[in-house]
Parts: structure tokens; sequence; C-alpha cells
């Protein structure tokens, strides 16, 4: 186990605080294990997804409930309103300032979630920018092709392809938007963490009948009249359509853009599955993921290397 150190002016070199993280893909229940680690070890948990900082999004976002908690302290759950402006950088910002907060305490602080920019950003130390988006901007990207966002990004910032994922257009929309609206920031990432960062998924067969197992479950509890909710609360359908996947299916269904209930079901388990195979080609750009077996016996197999981590 090696201990990432950084200067620190005149005090020379200190060693670096640990943060342990759980990642994975969608429906392989890395909030589970994340709660049963975090009951062994002591830690509290910090979410690293970017649709459960809004309060109200909590079925279409697999948000945990307060009974799978199980009692352990969670983090940056509800800290937003729907609709308001929440990047990158404020969620950089919260999350740095809860697990210096749990470290602080002397507890363990553990970053869960799926949202890989957020585990980048936290684990990597991305220089970052909080400015809000220029709406002219925006408009004039969205309209614009894959190819065209890549060479905007390029001519603007090199080193920002390395980072985002050009299969995913809304990220490249994001990126290429820093770009021309001069949020281009070229100072190097500066890791704040030691990390042991831990992958949580399944067979691509298995995976997929969880999601179709997870999907019709929070359908049968009120996903449709959740966003419903939303819409009669005020928040907007642009808002709704950016969060994507379901509240973004949801939302084309209420409106009548299917044909019936089954085309919407079809259309929606598919984007999730696309989903899944998207992240899992983010993570493999990380080699520094602790992959676990599912089929074994997982909480065992990550506690130890948690264990090792801290030295217990």
């Amino acid at each position: 186990m090696y201990i990432r150190e950084i200067s620190d002016g005149a005090d020379g070199l200190h060693k670096m605080n640990k943060l342990t993280v759980i990642t994975g893909t969608t429906a392989s229940g890395k909030s589970d294990i994340a709660v049963e680690l975090a009951l062994i070890h002591g830690a509290e948990i910090v979410s690293a997804d970017s649709r459960q900082v809004f309060k109200g999004l909590d079925l279409g976002s697999g948000k945990i409930t307060r009974e799978e908690m199980k009692g352990v302290p969670h983090h940056l759950l509800d800290v937003a309103r729907p609709g308001d402006f929440f990047s990158m950088a404020h969620f950089q910002k919260l999350a740095y300032e809860a697990v210096d907060d749990i470290i602080r305490r002397g507890s363990r602080a553990f970053l869960a979630g799926g949202t890989g920019l957020y585990i980048n950003a936290v684990v990597d130390g991305y220089e970052l920018h909080d400015d809000k988006p220029d709406p002219e901007i925006r408009k004039g990207i969205e309209k614009k092709s894959a190819q065209e966002l890549i060479d905007i990004i390029r001519h603007a910032d090199p080193a920002a392809l390395e980072r985002v994922d050009i299969k995913n257009k809304r990220r490249l929309e994001r990126a290429a938007e820093k770009a021309l609206s001069g949020r281009v920031c070229d100072k190097p990432s500066l890791p704040r963490y030691e990390t042991l960062v831990i992958g949580v998924t399944w067979p691509r067969e298995m995976l997929y009948e969880r999601i179709r197992i997870r999907l019709d479950r929070r359908l049968e509890q009120g996903m449709i009249d959740e966003v419903k909710r939303l819409r009669e609360q005020g928040v907007s359908d642009d808002f709704l359509y950016r969060l994507g996947l379901e509240y973004r299916y949801i939302l084309m269904y209420l409106k009548g853009e299917f044909e019936d209930y089954d085309a919407f079901y079809n259309k929606l388990f598919m984007e999730i599955r696309h989903l899944a195979k998207e992240q899992m080609t983010w993570f493999r750009k990380r080699k520094d993921i602790n992959w676990i077996d599912m089929e074994g016996d997982p909480i065992r197999e990550a506690s130890d290397l948690i264990a090792g981590f801290y030295g217990d």
C-alpha cells in the first residue's frame, strides 16, 4: 500500500487523508454494498450521483431510502432544488467539505456512486470552475453534431478530450460549452486524498436482469407519478428532459410521444442497458479499480481490501 504525498509549503510533505470509493454500474447493488461495508468499518457515505443531489428525485434516481441506510449517515443527498444550476464543481466542493469533516470527526469516509465524472473530480482532484452556463452558448451547442463538438474541444482544450467520454453527447456538449465560454482551466489535477477504489458490477446478462427487475419495481412504486408530481410542482420539462433516462422517457410518455406503454418501457429498458455499457467503458479507463466478485463473497473481499488500506 502506497501513500501519496503532496507539498505543503514550508511544512514540507505530509501524508494524505484516506478515502474509500465504491463505484460501479447502474443496478449493480453498490449502494447496499457501501452500507454493509460502512457498518463494518465505521464509515459515513458521501453520495456521488448527479441526480440524487436534487430533492424529490427519488425513485427515478434510485435514491437510497432511510430504511436502506441502516443508520449509516449519508451526505450530498437532497442538497439542491430541481431546476437549480448544480455543476461538477459544486459537487466537488461539497464532497471535499463532507469528506474532510467526516475524517476530522474521526470517522472513515466512503464516496459511493456511479457518476464517473463526479468520482474522477474527487479522486483525481480536477481543477474546476463553477460559473453558470451562458444560455445562448448552450442553445447553439445543442444543435451541433458529436464531431463538431469534438473539434471545438480539441481546438480550445485538447487535454479535455482525455477526460470526457466522446461517445456521450451530453458530456461533449458540456465540455464544448466550457471551451466556448472561456471556462477552460489548464491547471493540472491535484489529488487531495489517497484512495482505494472498489468496483461493483455483474456479468452482462445478470446485470441486464437486475436492471429489468429494478425498473419493474420502481415503476410499481410510482416512478411515473413522481414525474407527474414534479411537473405539478413547477419543475420544467426542459430540466426533466436533461436529466436523461427515467425522467426523460417518462416525460416523453406523459406527453404522448410513445405509441403505447410497452413502447415506452422497451425504450427505457434499452437505454438503461446502454448506460451500463457506457459506465463500464468509462470505468475501464481507470486502472486503479479493484473489481470484486459479486458471485462470490463480495462483502468479505471488499472488507479485506479496506482493512488492508487502513492498516486494520
